[in-house]
């Protein structure tokens, strides 16, 4: 089967599992102040772009482009379903919001993510996103890492 990427709401059964998946695996790393969650009233705003990776009909992966109102927007609730790990799910969804991200013209794309994923952390610097201070509402917390690309 091929895995495909498309703009979808997120309030679909496949979702709500890989969003009550991630947030469990959250809950396993980091203490409740240090989880920074959207929840699926926050993603079916009209600023955020939300995308599902799908391998045949199977919901596998998603991730949110949530626009800030300034030209830049923050990766949220970046997740793939531990069996579908391998696809190149992540990076699939990576090259789609990114493209997402430059057809608005936005400036610059900001996350933030725990320090103990690995995973994600280096999937990140892949694609080319480097350290800052926090941005927006976060307050420093020594759990987090905050990144940003600039596009441009």
């Amino acid at each position: 089967m091929s895995v495909t990427i498309a703009l979808e709401p997120p309030r679909q059964e496949g979702v709500i599992r890989l969003l009550d998946l991630s947030d469990a695996y959250a809950q396993s790393l980091y203490p409740a102040e240090s989880n920074h969650l959207v929840d699926l009233s926050v993603l079916e705003k009209p600023s955020v772009s939300f995308l599902v990776a799908r391998n045949g009909d199977a919901i596998v992966g998603c991730c949110a482009l949530v626009e800030a109102g300034d030209g830049t927007a923050e990766i949220k609730r970046m997740f793939v379903d531990p069996e579908a790990r391998g696809l190149r799910i992540a990076s699939g969804l990576m090259n789609a919001l990114e493209a997402i991200a430059r057809e608005k013209g936005l400036t610059a794309i900001r996350l933030e993510t725990g320090i103990y994923q690995p995973e994600a952390i280096a999937l990140y610097r892949k694609y080319g996103y480097r350290e800052i201070e926090p941005f927006g509402s976060y307050l420093p917390d020594p759990l987090s890492l905050f990144m940003e690309k600039r596009l441009g």
